[in-house]
């Protein structure tokens, strides 16, 4: 296996992070304020390291006991979410970002810099309080020695779930850097218009500082929705016919017709349903089931951040049956192996799923960036 890297797991959840980081890394700390989550980190885990039970502020660089070559910080996104009322990172939530960071320029200060930082959250931190938010971010980023580049990647690449994801990949200026991890600017595939449009809106100090990273695209995803259902759901049951009906009336006309155009299949077939609010043609909000039948999941939500969970349709001709998700299948849309141990309450294990990573998403970039950053420190070091 070869040389393992320490790494650092901040807002750990279930762990999904170290599960897609793989054998590579070993995790010399793991800090999770929600004791349910940490509960099904240490079952999937053990306890190499015990979870540390805390809000992150009160965390200090002497619970750190080992130097890390990496941190992994998938900060809370309700704040940077428009479900979540764009408060930005003075919100409640996603403001724990700052004593993170606050944590790590102290270990800077210690002489125990971290080289590698990554940052996790929605798309929408590119945007939030009209991109202020991202300046805020970035400009602290720069101010505490690091470079950064910001990519978008979607787990519909490895799983079919849509799930865009921002993960702002940050070194400090004094590590080497190798030339084949940097492009000369955006290359359309990980550097979306929004990433554009957040750079162009930086001042050329941080600009100076922003790195194109280089990484390779996937090959074509060859798993589908249908590849994930459970013949028997093992946590959901079938709705009653009258509550199928009920989510039928709530489409819209275009929705209807891609139910009409699945029964005429002649097959079964399997559509992802969420409810969500609308505006109907006189601007009264209303709440509709909006569903799609392409073989691809819309992104796992919790009901925390102000979305329904996500219900299965299956349509057999005039056979048309509808029941929730089942948290094993939420799981697998996760790239999460079945061996994972999920929690046994329903609520319990979809919001630790919802709020997980896609872990192929986190082992290409692993594969594809954070290993080979780390294999170039540590070959810079010897010479």
């Amino acid at each position: 296996m070869g040389e393992r890297y320490n790494f650092y797991e901040f807002f750990a959840g279930g762990g999904m992070a170290r599960l897609g980081l793989g054998p590579r890394w070993k995790c010399a700390y793991a800090n999770e304020w929600c004791g349910k989550k940490a509960r099904s980190y240490t079952a999937n885990h053990g306890q190499d390291p015990i979870v540390d039970v805390k809000d992150v502020a009160k965390v200090r660089p002497g619970n750190l006991t080992e130097n890390a070559e990496l941190a992994w910080a998938s900060f809370p996104c309700q704040d940077l979410s428009l479900a979540g009322g764009r408060k930005g990172l003075v919100g409640k939530r996603s403001g724990t970002f700052w004593p993170f960071w606050d944590l790590m320029r102290e270990m800077d200060s210690k002489n125990r810099g971290v080289p590698t930082i990554v940052l996790e959250n929605v798309v929408g931190a590119l945007s939030s309080n009209n991109g202020e938010d991202f300046k805020v971010l970035t400009e602290a980023i720069s101010r505490a020695g690091y470079r950064f580049g910001p990519i978008v990647m979607n787990a519909v690449h490895f799983v079919p779930q849509s799930r865009p994801r921002l993960f702002i990949v940050a070194c400090k200026k004094d590590k080497f850097l190798p030339d084949s991890l940097t492009g000369d600017g955006p290359d359309g595939f990980w550097h979306t218009a929004k990433v554009v449009q957040a750079f162009d809106s930086l001042s050329e100090s941080v600009k100076s500082d922003w790195i194109w990273w280089n990484m390779p695209k996937p090959k074509p995803r060859n798993i589908m929705l249908d590849d994930i259902i459970e013949k028997i759901a093992t946590s959901a049951t079938a709705h009653t016919q009258e509550e199928t009906n009920r989510i039928l009336s709530m489409m819209s006309e275009p929705n209807r017709k891609k139910v009409d155009a699945a029964k005429g299949l002649g097959k079964p077939v399997v559509g992802a349903v969420y409810k969500r609010t609308r505006k109907d043609s006189h601007g009264n909000k209303v709440q509709r089931a909006e569903v799609r039948f392409d073989q691809i999941s819309g992104c796992l939500r919790t009901p925390a951040g102000g979305s329904s969970r996500q219900i299965l349709m299956i349509v057999n001709g005039e056979n048309i049956r509808t029941r929730l998700i089942s948290t094993r299948e939420a799981a697998r849309l996760m790239g999460i192996e079945d061996n994972y141990q999920l929690p046994s309450g329903y609520n319990e294990a979809y919001h630790l799923i919802g709020d997980g990573l896609a872990v192929p998403v986190v082992a290409w970039l692993e594969a594809n960036l954070l290993h080979p950053l780390a294999s170039a420190n540590k070959l810079s070091k010897v010479a």
